[in-house]
C-alpha cells in the first residue's frame, strides 16, 4: 500500500477476500445492519427537535438534545474505535444495539417526567450507540478487496435508504398513541437496535487479534497522519458535509411549524431527506470508481449550494422537500467520498486511532452546528439558517479544488484513478 505517495508495509491480509460471495455476503448484511440503525435516527429525526421545543422552557434550546447526541458520538469516538479493535467489529456492534435500547428507554421514561435534561441526556447515551453505527461503512472498506472498496461503502451507507421509509412513519404511527405525545414512539424505538442481533451474526470479520500484533511494527504516530493533506480534506469534507446538512434538517421541523405547517408535512420532508441521503448511495460508489473522489466531493456540495438555493426560495412544503432532499445527496456525495479518501490515508495497524480521531472531530463539530441551527432558526429564521451554509461550502470547495491541482498531495490510488481516466 502507498499512502500518500509513501509506502507502507503490510501484514498478510487475512483470507477474508479468499471467495467474492464471502465479500459480497458480509457488504449485504452490513448494508441492513446499516439500514436498522438509521432506522432510529429517521425516528429521532422526526420527532427530537419537537420533543425538545416542547420539553425546554428556553426554545432557544430546542436543538439542544439533538446537539448533545453528537456530542454523545464524538466523546464515544475514540473509546469505541479501541472497542472495535480489540473486541472486533460484530461484538462492539452487538454492545452498541444495547446502548441504543437503554438510551431509548431512558428518553421514553423523560418524556412520561416532562424532564428536558434527562431526556437530553438519554440522546447523550444514543450518541454511543450511533457512534457504534459509524463504523459499518468502515467494516465494508475492510470487507472488500480495493476494486470494489468504494462501492462497498457506497452500498452500505445506501442501506439506510430503508430508515427513510420506516424510521418517520413510525414516527407517524405513533407519535399520540400514549399521552404525554411521542412517548410510544420512544418506546417502539427502543425495539429496533434489538432487530440488529438477528444480521449480526452472519458477518464475519478479521480477528482483531492480527490487527494488535502489527501495531508496533507499522504504525505511525497520529500526528503523522493526520497531517497529510488527504487526511485533512477527508475530515474537513465529511465536518462540512455533515455540518451543513444538520444546520438544514435539524432546523426544517421547527421551521415547517413556524410557518404553520402540520407534523405530518414535517415528517414527510424528513422521510424524504433520509431517502435523499441514503438513497445515491446504491450508485455513488460507481460513480467515484467512474469520475474519482475527488470529482463526486465537488458534485456534493454543488448539491448542498443547490439545497441552500432552494431553501431561499420560499417555505412552502415543496420548499422544504426539495431542499432537503438535495442537501441529503450532498451528504451522500461528500460522506461517502470522505470515507473513501479516508480509507488511503492510513495502514491497516493505524485503522482503529485513524478512524476514532475523524469521528471524534466530525461528530464533535456536528455537535456545534446542531445546537447552532436551533439558535439560528429560533433568533434569526430560516433564511439566516440558509445563508450560513453558504460561507461553509465555500470553504470546503477551495479544500476540495486545491488537492484536485495538487497531484504529489494525492494518494497513490487516487493518482492512479485519475491517470486511468485520463486514458
Amino acid at each position: 500500500m502507498v499512502v500518500s505517495g509513501r509506502p507502507i508495509m503490510r501484514s498478510p491480509a487475512p483470507p477474508l477476500h479468499a471467495g467474492r460471495g464471502r465479500m459480497h455476503r458480509n457488504v449485504l448484511f452490513l448494508a441492513v445492519s446499516q439500514a436498522l440503525a438509521n432506522t432510529t435516527q429517521g425516528v429521532l429525526l422526526s420527532i427530537v427537535a419537537l420533543v425538545g421545543n416542547a420539553l425546554a422552557e428556553d426554545k432557544a434550546l430546542s436543538t439542544l438534545p439533538h446537539a448533545v447526541q453528537w456530542l454523545g458520538v464524538m466523546a464515544a469516538a475514540v473509546p469505541v474505535s479501541m472497542m472495535m479493535r480489540r473486541l472486533g467489529r460484530r461484538p462492539a456492534f452487538m454492545v452498541g444495539a444495547l446502548f441504543g435500547t437503554a438510551a431509548a428507554l431512558i428518553a421514553a421514561f423523560a418524556v412520561a417526567r416532562g424532564s428536558f435534561w434527562l431526556f437530553t441526556g438519554a440522546l447523550f447515551l444514543f450518541g454511543w450507540f450511533s457512534a457504534v453505527g459509524q463504523h459499518y461503512r468502515f467494516a465494508a472498506a475492510e470487507a472488500a478487496d480495493e476494486t470494489f472498496r468504494s462501492r462497498a461503502i457506497s452500498l452500505v451507507i445506501g442501506g439506510g435508504v430503508v430508515a427513510a421509509f420506516i424510521g418517520p412513519q413510525i414516527a407517524k404511527w405513533t407519535h399520540v398513541l400514549l399521552v404525554p405525545e411521542y412517548l410510544a414512539t420512544l418506546l417502539a424505538l427502543a425495539v429496533v437496535p434489538l432487530t440488529l442481533l438477528l444480521a449480526l451474526p452472519w458477518i464475519v470479520m478479521p480477528k482483531p487479534a492480527a490487527a494488535r500484533r502489527t501495531d508496533a511494527e507499522q504504525g505511525r504516530p497520529m500526528r503523522e497522519i493526520a497531517t497529510q493533506p488527504a487526511f485533512v480534506v477527508a475530515v474537513l469534507a465529511a465536518v462540512i458535509g455533515w455540518g451543513a446538512m444538520v444546520l438544514m434538517m435539524a432546523s426544517t421541523p421547527i421551521a415547517m411549524e413556524g410557518h404553520g405547517h402540520h407534523f405530518e408535512d414535517a415528517a414527510f420532508v424528513i422521510q424524504w431527506h433520509i431517502f435523499g441521503m441514503y438513497a445515491p448511495g446504491f450508485f455513488t460508489g460507481w460513480l467515484i470508481a467512474r469520475f474519482g473522489v475527488i470529482n463526486v466531493l465537488l458534485a456534493g456540495l454543488g448539491l448542498m449550494a443547490l439545497a441552500a438555493v432552494n431553501g431561499l426560495l420560499g417555505t412552502e412544503v415543496t420548499n422544504f422537500w426539495v431542499a432537503n432532499i438535495c442537501v441529503g445527496a450532498g451528504w451522500n456525495f461528500l460522506f461517502v467520498g470522505a470515507t473513501t479518501l479516508l480509507t488511503y490515508t492510513y495502514a491497516p495497524a493505524e485503522r482503529a486511532k485513524a478512524q476514532g480521531v475523524n469521528d471524534f472531530l466530525v461528530f464533535g463539530f456536528v455537535a456545534l452546528f446542531s445546537f447552532a441551527s436551533g439558535w439560528l432558526q429560533t433568533g434569526y429564521g430560516w433564511a439566516v439558517v440558509m445563508y450560513t451554509m453558504f460561507p461553509l461550502i465555500a470553504a470546503v470547495f477551495c479544500a476540495v479544488l486545491w488537492l484536485r491541482l495538487s497531484p504529489g498531495a494525492q494518494p497513490a490510488a487516487i493518482r492512479r484513478s485519475g491517470a486511468a481516466l485520463a486514458e
